[in-house]
């Protein structure tokens, strides 16, 4: 009986030593893995830099012919017309004030929402409204804009009846309504990663648990809660079809949301669907704002990645 043990327990240490030794097949193929993994990271920076290149490429040819003075100081844009204005500061202020009335929509409400499920709901009520809660991320924009032009608009007509068929208010108040889900589930994640003990010190210092979820789970959370915003403010600046749609595609200098405006990205759409020639000056238009579009956004990345890193708690 000793010896049969003896024996099976050799077996074992033969078999656990020769799972060790090299093998040149289970090394080929964590090669061509890592290589695998290798191609992926490196197609997505080389897709990254050749959008940059290209937007930059293009959008010199531009600036050859419109100065950067003329081109950030104009107020009108009309580079369509036969009188041609290159000003983007309209395309900016209707992209800002659409975005803006969508942001007072969906981070109040995608952090209460956040807030529920990860402090409040019991696990029954979460994993059920959690689901129906990301639909609203997956249904197509376009179908958002048809919402917000045919049902949204006549309801605010009746709120204010000098309201015109198309305006930046209900366009913000729809693309608020889109992003909810990606600010709440963000901000949802990185509240449920607050380890449980900090919750636990809260409420046996006789805190309850909204206290406990506003002064500690929150701050705790920081980072995590400032990537969605930032996410948010990236999703709303570069919506198109919502304000394409509902906004109406009138270049108008206003700071006012119940007028129609024209959007940076609902402009891209407006002459890549005309029928101007390749290497024109208004075709290059679409370049100068799209890259004027990502230097908005990158700007809000950076300050996002500065947020985390200045706030990062480790545990």
């Amino acid at each position: 009986m000793y010896s049969k043990n003896v024996k099976s327990t050799c077996r074992k240490k033969d078999r656990a030593t020769s799972s060790l030794r090299y093998s040149y097949k289970r090394h080929l193929k964590e090669k061509i893995i890592e290589l695998l993994l290798f191609l992926a990271a490196f197609f997505s920076v080389l897709i990254t830099f050749s959008i940059v290149f290209m937007l930059i490429k293009e959008s010199y040819i531009f600036f050859q012919h419109v100065s950067v003075w003329e081109f950030l100081t104009d107020t009108q844009w009309t580079p369509l017309f036969d009188n041609a204005h290159y000003g983007i500061l309209p395309l900016v202020s209707g992209t800002v004030v659409s975005s803006a009335i969508a942001l007072l929509v969906a981070l109040p409400l995608g952090t209460t929402i956040a807030i529920y499920l990860s402090e409040f709901a019991s696990y029954t009520v979460r994993e059920t409204a959690k689901p129906f809660l990301e639909l609203l991320g997956g249904i197509p924009t376009i179908v958002y804009g048809y919402f917000a032009l045919l049902f949204v608009t006549p309801l605010l007509q009746m709120i204010f009846p000098k309201l015109p068929g198309f305006s930046l208010l209900s366009a913000g108040l729809v693309m608020g309504i889109m992003i909810i889900p990606y600010v709440s589930s963000m901000t949802e994640d990185a509240m449920r990663s607050v380890p449980m003990h900090l919750r636990e010190g809260s409420y046996a210092m006789g805190a309850t648990r909204f206290q406990t979820a506003i002064k500690v789970v929150m701050p705790a959370a920081f980072s995590g809660i400032a990537a969605a915003y930032i996410l948010g403010i990236s999703r709303a600046v570069g919506e198109t079809m919502v304000v394409a749609i509902a906004a109406g595609m009138q270049p108008n200098l206003t700071w006012n949301p119940m007028e129609q405006a024209a959007t940076i990205t609902a402009y891209i759409v407006q002459v890549s669907l005309g029928d101007l020639p390749h290497g024109s000056i208004g075709y290059q238009t679409i370049f100068a704002a799209g890259l004027t579009l990502l230097l908005i956004t990158l700007t809000f990345n950076i300050l996002g990645h500065l947020l985390r890193k200045r706030y990062r708690e480790t545990y």
